[in-house]
């Protein structure tokens, strides 16, 4: 009896309470790590720069800009012919909430030392809330989708097209006024390495399948 072992992503049923419960926990987890970064003053991620820009010229808050800016980056799926999931969708809202609560009763700290611990573990959290969402296997975020789609349309890689919609973003947000610094530095160097750190255990993964 010879038995493969598929690995890819998991039916929608599968264990989908539990992914669930992962995927909800990573979105606020998400939010509230992002909200650690804006307190800190030091840098926001790149798509925060952009969100914090529009917020200095726009009667909205910053999780309310999270959830429109999401929404139209969701919309670009459809040229691209993404299909997004549970997670796409919920994505858009569950983050941009999380980090308006998170504003609402974090204050921003004066002390040095404070801002980079809210900085440092707003980084941190990040990582483990990307492991957590990414993977419960529920569909990608609205901005990953469109990296995906646009690479797959043009041809270019996956690392060409992130590049150029990130340095994109920072530099229309720096523009508006949004936050650029050491912080978005840190978070583009740590990031990559704390998903990969958090995703293996995370990850929810199609249940095997023995074949004689």
């Amino acid at each position: 009896m010879a038995f493969v072992t598929k690995i890819g992503n998991p039916p929608l049923r599968y264990r989908l309470p539990r992914r669930l419960t992962q995927l909800y926990a990573g979105l606020i987890l998400y939010g509230v790590g992002t909200a650690m970064m804006v307190r800190s003053r030091l840098g926001n991620m790149p798509w925060d720069v952009f969100h914090q820009g529009l917020a200095r010229h726009l009667r909205l808050s910053f999780g309310t800009l999270v959830i429109a800016v999401g929404a139209i980056v969701l919309l670009l799926w459809i040229p691209l012919r993404q299909r997004p999931g549970i997670g796409t969708v919920s994505n858009v809202f569950d983050s941009g909430f999380a980090v308006d609560g998170t504003l609402a009763v974090l204050p921003a700290p004066h002390q040095m030392a404070v801002r980079i611990a809210l900085l440092v573990f707003g980084i941190a959290l990040n990582g483990l809330a990307s492991g957590l969402y990414i993977g419960a296997a529920l569909g990608p975020g609205p901005r990953d989708g469109l990296m995906t789609g646009l690479s797959a349309r043009t041809g270019r890689s996956i690392r060409l097209v992130r590049t150029a919609l990130e340095v994109t973003v920072v530099l229309a947000g720096w523009l508006l006024g949004g936050t650029l610094g050491i912080g978005t530095l840190a978070y583009a160097l740590m990031i990559g390495p704390l998903v990969q750190l958090f995703l293996p255990p995370l990850t929810v993964r199609a249940p095997a399948t023995a074949d004689a």
